[in-house]
């Protein structure tokens, strides 16, 4: 059975937002949207986004780092979202494990907010039904689009190649590889819904700076000594721009 997601790999990501304007933009105007914002500029903004990408800082200055984290629906395997809504609105595709909601069915109860453990369903103020991550199920399979650009919106805006996306089914497919190499992990697995997204952890790289690399080859102090000075009666270049 195929089950597309997508593996994001924290370590190269930049916190830059490329991936949440570029997944408002495609799906507000998509089978998804709209995605409305109410009181965008207000005290109390609230906004439908099927991507959020938070920040955080981790451990204690001067030992400390910024870790930007990424955060959608995981499409389950198990999702609790399913058999929780009372009108069949939320569904898991058989043919590629996608997690949809049909807004024709849904009632907007919220039932499938509370049962999702990831906070991942959205709320639309203004339809009053619920919306989420679709993998941009609408461009995946467009034929009239290059094969290249059958990808979700999120994954072709990435600056740095953090997002990728596949089967995790297929062992060969480019997110099984970087999962199996780069010890790649589920969020969450002891709420035993079995996510789809993965995400590649964060990699040290250890640095050997010797000393002789901690002073700048052409440091000017080492040839402040060399230049001409001048006499204590000769002017300066002060004395002469001050004419």
């Amino acid at each position: 059975m195929t089950q597309l997601a997508l593996v994001i790999d924290l370590n190269v990501c930049v916190g830059c937002h490329a991936c949440v304007t570029s997944c408002k933009e495609w799906n507000t105007s998509g089978s998804a949207g709209p995605l409305c914002d109410e009181r965008p500029y207000g005290a109390d903004p609230t906004g439908t986004f099927f991507n959020r990408v938070q920040t955080f800082e981790i451990g204690q200055f001067p030992n400390s780092e910024t870790l930007h984290f990424p955060k959608s629906c995981l499409h389950c395997e198990d999702p609790p979202c399913v058999p929780v809504c009372p009108t069949g609105a939320s569904y898991k595709r058989k043919e590629d494990g996608i997690v949809l909601v049909d807004y024709d069915k849904c009632i907007g109860c919220k039932y499938c907010t509370w049962a999702c453990p990831y906070g991942a369903r959205e709320f639309d103020e203004k339809e009053k039904v619920m919306k989420k991550c679709t993998l941009c199920v609408d461009r995946i399979y467009d034929m009239s689009l290059p094969e290249n650009d059958r990808k979700p919106s999120c994954v072709k805006a990435c600056p740095t190649s953090a997002r990728l996306f596949g089967d995790v089914h297929d062992p060969e497919s480019v997110v099984s590889r970087a999962i199996r190499e780069n010890a790649g992990y589920a969020l969450m697995p002891e709420w035993g819904t079995s996510p789809a997204n993965h995400y590649l952890p964060r990699r040290k790289t250890n640095l050997k700076i010797h000393n002789d690399e901690l002073e700048r080859a052409d440091n000017p102090r080492k040839v402040d000594g060399l230049l001409p000075k001048r006499g204590k009666n000769e002017s300066s270049m002060d004395d002469v721009s001050a004419w």
